[in-house]
């Protein structure tokens, strides 16, 4: 292949729903388990350790990036994270609270300072090992939806919405000025080293959105807008990765909360090409192949696959190909390497 040079434009051409010279390559995650298989390399570990490990950590990690083709090396630290009683995004354990009480006593002013001094350093060092024009796409990870879920959890704020509609919306509204904040410090101190601001929120599942369309306009709406105008503020486009059915909702996503461009498919929802031809006149589409495909198909099976969607979606504003979802651990490195080779191939490299 050719001598690969990252160029971030790219990136932010096809957030910004341009067509980019160079169709780029975007993933939301790649496990570092299948980074160090490909490379051969381990340096998984020093990404807990000081300041001179990480930034050895990140030298790895973004020199992944540029040696697969990719111009913005993805990485978030998640605000989920810093939530004191956190846990319950996806697992089990006792909610930090579930009533008034309890709401008026979490210590919602302590999660942005806790949340920077967990990850400054982490953003710190990915500024120093950002190769020459590579910059990142991500954030503080976690949206308004992900945050609730991560302190009350899904079922609890079922229950919540049953029986105290007025401390349902204020846990929105709470989460909602905690994230602002994060971001708005974010942005001042971090913002440089990103082309592309993002978080992710997993609104849906196979056929519609986890919480009631009008709960979502209502309460998580709002506060979005607020974190991607700030993100535009600083002049940069916002990408939502949200996974599910969100169709309902996704007319208010664009025009009032004002993404710039959103990833996530899955074929059983909505094949990619269906994303960009509905969408595609008003924001850049982020995905491509389903992440099952990645796992199962044969590199000829990849490219006949690959060539397709990126036929399909030519001439329909801005693109990046990708995984529909992510490259966790379970995805063989190999089919990988095969579908980020397929895509180079096309690109002419």
């Amino acid at each position: 292949m050719k001598q690969f040079t990252p160029d971030y434009n790219n990136l932010t051409m096809s957030a910004r729903n341009i067509e980019a010279p160079r169709l780029p390559l975007y993933e939301h995650i790649i496990s570092v388990g299948n980074m160090e298989k490909i490379t051969g390399a381990e340096f998984g570990g020093l990404l807990g350790g000081g300041f001179a490990d990480k930034k050895e950590f990140f030298r790895h990690y973004c020199g992944f990036f540029a040696q697969m083709g990719y111009d913005a090396a993805c990485f978030e630290r998640c605000i989920g994270t810093a939530m004191p009683g956190s846990g319950l995004l996806g697992g089990h354990g006792d909610p930090a609270f579930t009533d008034r009480g309890g709401f008026e006593r979490y210590p919602w002013d302590e999660i942005p300072d806790r949340f920077f001094s967990m990850f400054s350093e982490d953003y710190r060092a990915l500024r120093e090992a950002l190769p020459a024009g590579m910059k990142a796409v991500g954030g503080p990870g976690n949206g308004i939806f992900e945050c609730a879920q991560e302190i009350i959890g899904f079922e609890n704020l079922c229950y919540i919405k049953a029986d105290d509609e007025d401390l349902f919306a204020d846990i929105f509204r709470k989460v909602g000025e905690t994230n602002l904040k994060i971001w708005q410090r974010f942005m001042v101190e971090f913002g440089d080293i990103y082309c592309v601001l993002r978080f992710g929120d997993d609104l849906g599942y196979k056929s519609n959105t986890m919480l009631d369309a009008d709960d979502v306009r209502e309460h998580i709406i709002p506060p979005y807008k607020g974190i991607v105008d700030e993100v535009h503020a600083h002049g940069k486009p916002f990408l939502l990765h949200s996974c599910g059915c969100i169709f309902n909702v996704m007319d208010d996503l664009i025009d009032v909360a004002g993404i710039d461009a959103k990833h996530s498919n899955e074929d059983q929802i909505a094949a990619f090409p269906y994303w960009v031809e509905t969408y595609g006149d008003k924001i850049g589409n982020f995905g491509g192949i389903d992440t099952d495909a990645v796992c199962r198909l044969s590199k000829l099976e990849l490219r006949e696959y690959i060539t397709d969607v990126v036929n399909q979606c030519k001439g329909h504003g801005g693109f990046a190909f990708g995984s529909g979802n992510s490259i966790p651990d379970y995805v063989p490195a190999e089919n990988f390497v095969n579908m980020v080779e397929v895509v180079r191939e096309l690109r002419g490299e």
